[in-house]
C-alpha cells in the first residue's frame, strides 16, 4: 500500500497514533513528512525557530513534488503539512506515544535529549532514535523506560528510501519491536532487524567504503571524479561513494567513523585524514556548497549547520 494514499484513520489503527519528532534537520524534517503524509499527528521541535522554518519550507517543497509526479493529491498534501505541529517548546511532546530523536550523531547530545524525554513523555510512550551507528544500549542505559527505547533508523532522502533498520538494545522489550515495525510498513517502509552493534548493518559496511575512497583521492590514486566513476560503471551504483558522503554530509561521515573506531576498537575505522581536514575547513559537502565537489546552489555554511 502506498503511504501517500494511507488515511488518518489507517494511521490510527496502528499502536501508537501521536508522534514527536527532536530535530528538523534533514533527516528529522524527512521523518515528520512520512509520517503525516501517512496520517499521523506529528510534533516536530528544535531548539530554534529559524531551523523550524526552514524544516517547513523543505517539507512544503518535497510535498509539492510529490503532487507534481502525481504521487499525492494538493489536498493530500496539504492536510499532511497542516498534520505537522513545528515547536521550539518540548513541552509539546507530553503527550506522544513515540519520538523519534534525530539530532546529530554523537553520543552526549543524544544522551542529554534522551534524558530530557524519559522524564517528559508519557509512561508508556516509546523513546526511538535515528541514530545511524551509537549503541541503542547504552542510550537506553539512560532512562528509567529502557525496555522502549530502540533504534528506529531512516534513509535519505526519507520519503523516497523504502528501508528502515530497526535496532534492539539489549533491553529493549518484544513488544516495543512489534510496535515499531508496524509503524516502519504504516509508513510503507520496510523494516529489517538488526541487532544493536556499533554502525549496525548499513554503515558498518559503507562508511569503511566511503573512507577507503578518501584515502584514495588523499593518496593520488584517482580522483573524486574518477573513484565515484569505477564504482558507477563498474559496480552499478547509482552515485559513487564521495558523491554520497558529500550527500551525507562529511561531518556526519566521520561522526560515524569515530563511533565505529570506538565502538569496534579497531584502527581500520580511523577517519582519513582528508575527511577530517574538510570538514575542518566547512566543507561539509552538499549542505554547504562544496566537499569532493561544489555545489553553487547549496546554502552558506553558516545556514547548514
Amino acid at each position: 500500500m502506498d503511504a501517500a494514499n494511507l488515511s488518518p484513520s489507517q494511521a490510527e489503527s496502528t499502536p501508537a497514533r501521536r508522534i514527536g519528532v527532536v530535530g528538523s534537520g534533514t533527516m528529522g524534517s524527512g521523518i515528520a513528512h512520512v509520517f503525516a503524509r501517512s496520517g499521523f499527528a506529528v510534533t516536530l521541535c528544535d531548539v530554534a525557530q529559524p531551523q523550524l522554518d526552514r524544516a517547513r519550507q523543505s517539507i512544503a517543497a518535497n510535498l509539492a513534488r510529490e503532487v507534481r509526479k502525481s504521487k499525492l493529491t494538493e489536498a493530500a498534501a496539504a492536510a499532511a503539512l497542516e498534520r505537522i505541529c513545528f515547536t521550539t517548546d518540548r513541552a509539546g511532546l507530553a503527550r506522544v506515544e513515540l519520538a523519534v530523536e534525530a539530532a546529530t550523531e554523537r553520543f552526549e547530545l543524544k544522551r542529554q535529549i534522551f534524558v530530557e524525554l524519559d522524564a517528559l513523555l508519557p509512561e508508556g510512550a516509546i523513546l526511538a532514535t535515528n541514530t545511524s551507528s551509537i549503541s541503542i544500549t547504552r542510550l537506553a542505559a539512560a532512562t528509567q523506560r529502557p525496555q522502549q527505547v530502540i533504534g528506529m533508523h531512516f534513509f535519505n532522502p526519507v520519503p523516497v528510501m523504502a528501508l528502515v533498520e530497526i535496532i534492539r538494545g539489549l533491553q529493549t522489550s518484544a513488544e516495543t519491536y512489534a510496535t515499531v515495525e508496524a509503524l516502519a510498513r504504516a509508513l510503507d517502509k520496510t523494516p529489517i532487524e538488526v541487532n544493536d552493534a556499533p554502525g549496525f548493518v548499513s554503515n558498518r559496511v559503507l562508511m569503511p567504503l566511503i573512507n577507503e575512497a578518501a584515502f584514495a583521492v588523499m593518496e593520488g590514486v584517482a580522483t573524486a571524479e574518477a573513484v565515484d566513476a569505477v564504482f558507477q560503471l563498474g559496480m552499478a551504483h547509482p552515485m559513487g561513494p564521495l558523491t554520497l558522503a558529500d550527500f551525507i554530509g562529511l561531518d556526519v561521515c566521520v561522526d560515524i567513523l569515530r563511533v565505529l573506531q570506538e565502538g569496534h576498537g579497531d584502527p581500520k575505522f580511523r577517519p582519513c585524514p582528508l575527511l577530517v581536514r574538510m570538514v575542518s575547513a566547512g566543507w561539509l559537502g552538499r549542505k554547504t556548497g562544496r566537499g569532493f565537489y561544489t555545489y553553487p546552489d547549496s546554502p552558506r555554511p553558516d545556514q547548514a549547520r
